[in-house]
């Protein structure tokens, strides 16, 4: 997934990119990503100036992630606004430029760890299988959405923690 900037500035003409990526390969080793399907692209690469090009559109993966309660696994959607600045053998001359161009040397840019760098960074910190999941219970383990476990779970006060197992009972 490369584009040249120069070719883009000299035709003038957009250049629409659409390609489907495997990045299982991404989320290797990771605990908190079970499965990930394919990742759709859709951009749109266009010169904006001598060296400079502007590349736009969206992104979108599913994958299963677990629960951050209760860890069954939960389909997730992601969808991803992609908007990235590139300039070609120069370097942003002021701080709004740095903070808004990523420079390059080659006129060939890969695209490719720039997006899968910005999936990353959407992916949800806290998935829910739903909005009132109740978790597993600390003591035991057990699910609660599937019903109470029967342990004791009142909260004790940590500064007198060691005054509970001088009073059994």
């Amino acid at each position: 997934m490369k584009i040249h900037v120069h070719e883009l500035n000299a035709s003038g003409v957009p250049r629409t990119i659409r390609e489907t990526l495997d990045v299982s390969g991404l989320f290797k080793g990771r605990r908190d990503v079970i499965e990930a399907g394919p990742l759709r692209v859709e951009l749109r690469a266009q010169g904006v100036q001598e060296g400079v090009a502007l590349v736009e559109g969206g992104l979108e993966l599913d994958l299963t992630m677990p629960c951050s309660r209760c860890l069954k696994p939960v389909p997730v959607h992601v969808a991803v606004p992609f908007r990235e600045h590139f300039i070609v053998g120069g370097e942003p001359q002021t701080e709004e430029e740095a903070d808004s161009f990523i420079p390059s040397a080659n006129n060939e840019i890969d695209l490719t760890p720039y997006v899968e760098e910005a999936v990353q960074l959407e992916l949800p910190l806290v998935p829910l299988c739903a909005e009132d999941c109740k978790g597993l219970c600390p003591e035991c383990g057990k699910d609660l959405n599937e019903g109470e476990c029967g342990c004791d779970r009142t909260p004790v006060d940590p500064r007198l923690a060691a005054l509970k197992d001088l009073f059994p009972g």
